[in-house]
């Protein structure tokens, strides 16, 4: 009798364990009638009270028992995912019932590329948030206007969507954002002209969008900034004079645009920018002659503008120039001797007024 209490207790201590709020649970299964997984079959562990213990791609805080993650990615290295051979399709939407989980702070609902249907308004409520991700859907509709109320988000990813609308102004308030991907929607308008109060952004990654209007001159003074791509966009003006004194940029695309104006000196002398894409846009005056034996370019594609001049010597100078593209400006002069331009093809100078020298013709 006493080996039988025993093993009642720990049955039942572990059932505990793996039980979730009935709340929680009976908002995973709302949220789970709005879609349909019809190969993978990764909704058939979502059966039974033990939402915290084998449903698939949820997770709960052990003292809790309240739901704080959600990941379910279409595209995995999974088990599931390996055994079945493919990758995952899910249709339906998201149900604004997944709000009523208010300890949530991961949800990842990615690369389904069915799942339609409007981001829930809702979801700005959830006041844990940390990480939003819902790349590679069907998503339409806005960004919430209120989403600046998730103040504790780090990640927004809403790459290869449906998305309309404008950038939310709200959006500077995510005073912990670090990683911000609207890449490949249909969003419009400008870009919040005090965007540079998100200080904590390493990777701002708009491109493929319809934004126009000007880069903000706030833009300069986010100093944990690293990637920024504005590329395939309608912006216009000029480029803020500042942008090359960031202290950790590395890449900056802004090719495909309508950009005005020169080049700032600051964006060639600075020693960090590896990749340099100002292409496709209306630049004029001279390529700044300011490179320096820190310059480390693994990419500088200044193609089809309105630059004019020659190609500055100081280039030559340069630590390493891995690709170089030139062509389709109004340069002229004879082309530097030696590194980097000793293993660069006639395609990074073609189409300019009057440049000659290996691997054009002689001057």
């Amino acid at each position: 009798m006493l080996l039988l209490r025993i093993l009642l207790v720990v049955f039942f201590i572990f059932a505990a364990v793996d039980a979730c709020s009935p709340s929680d649970r009976a908002a995973l299964l709302s949220f789970k009638a709005a879609l349909k997984e019809p190969y993978l079959g990764i909704f058939n562990s979502w059966t039974g009270d033990s939402c915290c213990g084998g449903w698939y791609g949820v997770r709960c805080d052990p003292e809790t028992l309240k739901v704080t993650d959600i990941s379910l990615r279409g595209e995995s290295e999974d088990p599931i995912f390996e055994k079945a051979g493919r990758t995952g399709y899910m249709t339906g939407s998201i149900s604004p019932e997944i709000c009523k989980l208010d300890r949530l702070t991961i949800l990842v609902i990615a690369d389904w590329k069915g799942i339609s249907g409007e981001i829930p308004k809702c979801l700005t409520k959830l006041s844990h948030l940390r990480v939003l991700d819902l790349v590679g859907n069907k998503i339409s509709g806005e960004i919430p206007s209120d989403i600046g109320n998730l103040n504790r988000l780090t990640v927004l990813n809403l790459v290869e969507n449906a998305i309309s609308g404008t950038i939310p102004a709200s959006i500077v308030n995510i005073g912990g954002l670090m990683h911000l991907d609207l890449r490949n929607n249909q969003i419009s308008g400008e870009i919040p002209s005090n965007f540079g109060k998100l200080e904590m952004l390493s990777r701002a990654l708009l491109s493929r969008n319809k934004l126009s209007g000007s880069i903000p001159t706030s833009v300069t003074k986010m100093y944990r900034l690293a990637d920024l791509d504005l590329s395939m966009n309608g912006i216009s003006g000029l480029i803020p004079a500042n942008i090359g004194n960031m202290p950790v940029l590395s890449t900056l695309n802004l090719d495909s645009n309508r950009i005005s104006g020169e080049i700032p000196p600051t964006l060639i002398s600075n020693g960090g920018l590896g990749i340099l894409n100002l292409s496709r846009n209306g630049l004029e005056g001279q390529i700044p002659d300011v490179f320096c034996p820190d310059s480390y370019f693994m990419a500088l594609d200044l193609s089809f503008n309105a630059l004019k001049g020659p190609i500055p010597n100081s280039l030559s100078s340069a630590k390493f120039v891995g690709h170089l593209d030139l062509s389709h400006n109004h340069l002229c002069g004879s082309i530097p001797i030696g590194s980097p331009f000793d293993h660069l093809e006639a395609s990074s100078f073609t189409n300019n007024d009057c440049l000659c020298g290996n691997p054009l013709r002689t001057c």
